[in-house]
């Protein structure tokens, strides 16, 4: 940015009362602080500090310039300062002839002031993550050219005469600033940087090199060699810096640590903002770094308002905004303790105390306390109730008589602070000091302009908060609460959402007991991120879950989940694993559709990656093949079953994440399931679902005894049907309860031949000391038990005998008909 020019001189008549000497004053203090800033003769600061100045003065959230750009038809962002553009939909740029307000106040040299109802129908407020906010543009001129001041406000009642006449100050001082190329590596000041994106060149300054203790020939133009000087713990934040997608928001300032030869390491600070490349040039990251130490005693509150700007910019949740909070001002201030809570239904949430000891803080609210998190009723303090009421800041010096629960709060001074948010007020922050305080002009402007940004980024939190726990809620409605116990194996689950973003994911996993000690293990993923997602994945999940009770083969079972989904003519897919284990003989069948492979760890700590053959995923295909692939099982064999989230990253394929997974799975300790589970975890990056499935074969230590008996459609079939009955009784040594199970075999081998057609199968099995009985036909009509039978009639006595001598008796659906079963117990 260019240098500016000097505001105007104070005049008398620039100054109107409205609210008394305290509102007057804060023009004045504009001009004085913009006069100051126009004495600093560093033009390469000189643009940014003004802007800075309508975050404390016009009590803006985001201020920025725009200028013309190479093209005369456009106009681009130059600079700016406070909450990220995006939040309010602004773009980089707009076209000269256009009718955004920019180009508006550009073309007419008026000021352009807009409501939410003015923005409503705009683009602007269309791609807007706040609610609703203000917008006011400026003219900015030097010369022939001509550019833009923009200013968003989040207040209630948005820019007011004050607020307007501070950015016309701050429009008359801000200068268009030259076009100019990235400068090269000849031409840098001794403390800029110029880094080129696409492929990690950097070009420095002298001084840049002297604080990372380099020389000219030790460098090697490469942005890892001075990344690989710093403190390890630094380096996310730098990485963060320096990823364009995430300088495209808004520019960006941090402090870091680089080492020293000897002693402890140095604190450097990094200002810098991204550059968009033209004409085939990379994009550039510009910027300067300086010695930090050197800066901290010329700290001013408008630096510290930028700072909490964009700390509040990048804090997703409420608890983010308030360490936000208490970082950017209890240190500065030299408070002894501050309190952020929310308002919620005239009760004070406090999310974040400091100091947290509850020593620290009033009787009042240890009474209150909740373990962690106080809560404390407002009508019991009705001096911070009025302050709510008002929406102002209160300051009290100290010996004001108060309450007790805030007196002891701030003995010395407390600052009381609403936080108001659109038309309502989500929260209050107090500020306490022991010692006698005094409370000067600009102290006082840094904890109003703090209270409007903290105001407006915990309504956006509590908003996030609120989306985040109902997509929690509905992911834990679509998922398993608990595993089933599993006869002769264990089973453990984990769900990890996604960090990036709010929508449900379509992640799934389940385990479902069936008939004869077989388990069906499941795992799937539906294509995308979304509320269709999620619906969907409901209902494979449940879909998969009816075919499979319904006694279905593995590839049958997919099969007709694929046709089924193929038939709700949606454009989204779903992948799956099915893996049919029978816990008796330690064997297992596996259907894949377009989904990773399950990965098996022997009990020699061995893993293997199953050969299975698979088919496409659900829903591509209606007509398509699900092949079913075997898989051994010996006892202590654990089978893991994963979506593509924890194999496959944008540095990995999934083969390769696929043999880190199966080596990690081979070091784990297979005793204790939920450690492995945590630690198989441990590798997620988090940027897609997580949905993870294990199970610890065993082997069953008593397997149950059974024998069948296709009954065919002749006279004598009840005759034969109970012949073999006895003789598998006697077999089994299990005739104590032979003519209550003789019974039963008759009523129910006789009921499906005279009411069914086709194929009859008798079942016998003896566990736990109970006989079951089960007949299998080819009707899917459940048999209805009478509710009264008279002498009169001929038949129905039949379910009533098997009711009478069933310890548990029912039906269940098969495969093309249904099984009507009954359980003996041998002791009587």
């Amino acid at each position: 940015m260019g240098a500016a020019r000097r505001p105007r001189k104070r005049c008398n008549t620039d100054v109107v009362s409205e609210g008394g000497a305290g509102r007057r004053a804060r023009v004045l203090r504009a001009e004085d602080a913009l006069n100051a800033v126009m004495a600093d003769h560093d033009s390469a600061e000189q643009g940014r500090r003004v802007l800075e100045l309508a975050l404390v003065f016009a009590r803006a959230s985001l201020a920025a310039l725009y200028t013309p750009g190479d093209d005369a038809d456009l106009l681009c962002l130059a600079d700016s300062a406070g909450v990220p553009r995006a939040v309010y939909g602004l773009r980089d740029g707009y076209p000269v002839a256009g009718r955004s307000p920019v180009a508006e106040a550009r073309r007419t040299g008026r000021p352009v002031w807009l409501g939410p109802g003015e923005l409503a129908g705009r683009a602007e407020a269309r791609r807007s993550t706040s609610r609703d906010f203000f917008l006011a543009a400026l003219p900015v001129r030097r010369g022939a050219d001509a550019g833009c001041l923009l200013a968003v406000s989040e207040r209630p009642a948005g820019f007011d005469t004050e607020d307007r006449k501070c950015l016309e100050l701050i429009a008359d001082a801000v200068a268009v600033p030259e076009a100019a190329e990235p400068a090269e590596a000849g031409e840098l000041q001794p403390g800029a940087f110029s880094l080129a994106m696409d492929s990690g060149r950097v070009e420095v300054g002298g001084d840049i090199l002297d604080l990372f203790g380099l020389t000219r020939d030790e460098f090697d133009g490469r942005v890892e060699t001075l990344l690989g000087l710093t403190v390890p713990e630094d380096l996310p934040s730098l990485m963060s810096v320096v990823e364009a997608d995430h300088m495209s928001i808004g520019d960006r300032e941090l402090e870091f640590r680089v080492l020293q030869p000897s002693g402890p390491p140095a604190w450097l600070r990094l200002r810098g903002r991204l550059v968009p490349g033209k004409e085939g040039r990379p994009a550039r990251l510009v910027g300067t770094v300086s010695d930090a130490a050197k800066l901290r005693s010329e700290v001013t509150d408008v630096a510290r308002i930028q700072r909490l700007a964009a700390a509040l910019a990048t804090a997703g949740t409420v608890r983010d905004v308030s360490q936000a909070v208490v970082a950017a001002l209890r240190r500065p201030l030299r408070a002894d303790r501050i309190a952020l809570a929310e308002l919620e239904h005239e009760r004070l949430i406090v999310t974040v105390l400091d100091p947290p000891e509850p020593e620290a803080w009033p009787e009042l609210w240890r009474l209150e306390w909740r373990t962690e998190w106080p809560d404390a009723p407002v009508r019991a303090m009705p001096t911070l109730a009025a302050a709510l009421r008002e929406g102002r800041a209160q300051i009290w010096p100290a010996g004001t008589a108060l309450e007790p629960a805030l007196a002891e709060v701030g003995p010395g001074g407390l600052a009381v602070l609403p936080l108001p948010a659109g038309n309502r007020m989500a929260g209050a922050c107090l500020i306490g000091w022991d010692a006698p305080h005094d409370f000067g002009a600009d102290e006082r402007a840094l904890l109003t302009a703090a209270a409007g940004l903290a105001g407006q980024a915990l309504m956006r939190a509590q908003a996030f908060d609120a989306e985040h726990e109902l997509v929690g809620m509905l992911q834990r409605q679509l998922l398993p609460r608990r595993l089933p116990e599993l006869p002769g194996a264990v089973a453990v689950a984990r769900y990890l959402p996604a960090t990036a973003g709010l929508e449900v994911g379509g992640d799934w996993y389940d385990v479902i007991p069936l008939p004869d000690n077989h388990v069906a293990l499941v795992i799937g993923d539906v294509q995308g991120h979304s509320a269709a997602a999620a619906t969907l994945m409901g209902q494979m999940r449940t879909a998969l879950r009816a075919y499979a009770l319904e006694g279905h083969p593995p590839d049958v079972v997919v099969s007709h989940a694929n046709r089924l989904l193929a038939g709700l003519e949606t454009d989204l897919f779903a992948t799956c694993v099915y893996v049919d284990v029978d816990m008796e003989e330690g064997f297992a069948w596996c259907v894949r559709a377009g989904h990773v492979p399950p990965v098996l760890r022997h009990p020699d700590g061995s893993t293997v990656i199953a050969e299975a053959e698979g088919g496409p995923p659900l829903g591509v295909a209606a007509q398509a093949d699900f092949p079913m692939s075997p898989l051994r099982l010996p006892p202590g064999t654990l089978v893991a079953l994963t979506t593509d989230g924890l194999v496959e990253s944008a540095d990995s394929d999934i083969d390769e994440g696929l043999a880190r997974f199966a080596a990690e799975l081979g070091a784990a300790d297979p005793t204790h399931l939920g450690l492995v589970a945590d630690a198989l975890l441990g590798s997620a990056h988090r940027g897609d679902d997580v949905a993870l499935l294990l199970m610890r074969y065993d082997g069953m230590a008593v397997r149950p005894r059974r024998e069948s008996w296709s009954v065919w459609r002749l006279p004598e079939a009840v005759r034969h049907a109970r012949r073999f009955t006895r003789r598998t009784l006697r077999a089994w040594d299990a005739t104590e309860a032979a003519d209550a199970v003789l019974l039963v075999v008759s009523e129910l081998v006789t009921n499906a031949l005279v009411h069914t057609d086709g194929q009859v199968r008798l079942d016998l099995t003896l566990f736990n000391g109970r006989v079951r009985v089960a007949v299998t036909d080819g009707s899917p009509r459940t048999p209805v038990r009478p509710t009264s039978i008279g002498w009169e009639a001929t038949g129905g006595r039949g379910l009533l005998l098997v009711d009478a001598m069933s310890a548990s008796w029912g039906t269940v659906p098969v495969s093309g008909g249904k099984q009507v079963w009954s359980e003996i117990a041998l002791d009587g």
